[in-house]
């Protein structure tokens, strides 16, 4: 059985694609609040064949005190999957990561916590 481990993240991308082989493949990156008030960003090809959700070390593009620097290198990455995507002739589209999606989850995570 497939356990769930994706509670802190605070927003998610999906970005379809297709890897060397021309097999379909399905991009997620992501934001999140780790212990220790840190941010993280992680990107996962074809997280769906795991056997867990949980993210892996290598998975992580960057953890961090600053939001803004999370979210630069979110929407970076997001960019970069999206115009391969593009390249390889996918219409990829997604809405980059924002602030405002961020703080409102961040309120009910730490308002939530007594």
């Amino acid at each position: 059985m497939k356990r769930h481990s994706t509670e802190g993240r605070f927003a998610e991308r999906v970005v379809s694609g297709v890897d060397d082989r021309g097999v379909e493949e399905r991009i997620v990156i992501w934001i999140e609040r780790k212990a220790g008030a840190l941010w993280a960003v992680g990107r996962a090809v074809n997280p769906q064949h795991r056997s867990t959700d949980d993210a892996r070390s290598d998975d992580y593009l960057f953890e961090g005190y600053e939001l803004e620097d999370a979210l630069e290198r979110a929407n970076g990455a997001l960019e970069d999957d999206l115009r391969v995507s593009t390249q390889d002739g996918r219409a990829a589209a997604a809405e980059p990561f924002s602030r405002e999606e961020l703080l409102k989850p961040l309120e009910r995570w730490f308002f939530g916590r007594r």
